[in-house]
Parts: structure tokens; sequence; C-alpha cells
């Protein structure tokens, strides 16, 4: 099991609030609502909505865009908010998109140093790892230690780019197309691109046959 999927330890003397991203969430959650500032009802809406109606599909799809058509790929790199827009993929946490592009050389990695800024509108919601101390801190300092523990593991020649997001800028991960996928449709690509792989921490790869 690695770091990110245990719950971090004690809470510091001086904290308010859990060390648990979850557990803060339901804290402020409880407060906003004794308070009347907010309706839970409402707050389900949006959590289905990006879980369970938007979630990764919508970034493999424009991933899978991008390995069969270069016109794409080039607009989406140069232009990834209007790209994912003309595809109708808009809205709260997706209003500034930046793809960054896995080559044999470069390796990309998503954080968010300061919360759990995420592209929701392509990814869906952010896995609890993500909004953990450990991944925040970490990846800034020993990307490369985080990635073993995900199970990838880079050549030594390649470099590894950390991009930190932001409420201003998110970030979508375009990584390589695998060996053995030629002749597969648009359909059958996004099928093997996980959302993990849009953050970096993940390569896309084929179902085991009989899969």
């Amino acid at each position: 099991m690695s770091e990110f999927d245990r719950h971090p330890g004690g809470r510091p003397p001086h904290s308010h609030l859990p060390p648990d991203p979850a557990l803060r969430v339901m804290a402020l959650e409880t407060l906003l609502v004794r308070k009347g500032l907010i309706d839970p009802s409402a707050l389900d809406e949006i959590a289905d909505h990006y879980a369970n109606r938007v979630g990764p599909r919508n970034g493999a799809i424009v991933v899978a865009k991008s390995w069969l058509d270069p016109s794409f790929r080039e607009s989406l790199l140069r232009d990834a908010t209007g790209t994912v827009s003309s595809l109708g993929f808009t809205g709260r946490q997706g209003e500034h998109i930046v793809a960054v592009e896995n080559t044999p050389d470069i390796h990309n990695i998503v954080v968010c140093t300061l919360c759990s800024c995420y592209p929701w509108t392509l990814l869906g919601l952010p896995p609890a790892w993500y909004k953990s101390d450990a991944y925040r801190s970490r990846t800034i300092r020993e990307p490369r230690s985080v990635l073993a523990e995900f199970g990838v593991n880079l050549l030594q020649s390649q470099k590894v780019r950390v991009w930190d997001s932001t409420a201003e800028v998110r970030y979508l991960v375009v990584p390589m197309r695998p060996d053995g996928t030629e002749g597969m449709t648009e359909d059958q690509l996004a099928g093997i691109i996980a959302r993990d792989c849009m953050i970096g921490t993940a390569l896309p790869r084929l179902p085991e046959p009989g899969q």
C-alpha cells in the first residue's frame, strides 16, 4: 500500500480542522449547512454530476482524438481551453486548461500544492490521494519516487516535469500512445486512457488477452 492510500498522521496541535482532506471537507460542509449558507442536496447533485456523468471519459476522448488527428493535437497543445470547449466540455473547474504532452524525453505529472485544483470537466472529481498532504508535498520534492509508488518507473534519461495546478490554470497530461494500438478506433483508444494517465501517475496500457 502506498503512502497515498493511507490517512496522514495525527492532528498538529495548532490545527482546528482534521488533517485528512475528506474530513476537512465534511467539517466545513457541516458548518456551512448549519449556517444555512449551502443546500446539501445541491452539493450531492454537483458531486453526482462530476463523479458519475462526467468522470474521466471526457478527458479520455480528448486524448484519443489527439492521438488520431494531428491537427487536433496541435490545436490542443496550442489552446487547450478553446479546443476542449469546441467538444462541449465546459463548466466549473474547466475554464482555463493547459495540455502538456508526454514524450520519450519528458514525463509530466500534475499536482496542486495549495489545495486540490483539478480539471473537473475533463477528469471528474479528484481522487482522495490527489488531495492528500503526502502527494502534494512529495510530488514537488521527489517526483520520481512518487511515480514509482504508482508503478510508473521511468528511464533515467527521461526528465520529469511537475506542473502546479492553480485556480487560474489546470493541466491535462496527454500521455504517449502505446505501441500495438494501430488500427484502434477513437472509442477503443479512449477505453485504455484512465484518469490517472491524464494526471501523469499512470501510463495507458492495453488490456490483457481475454479481458
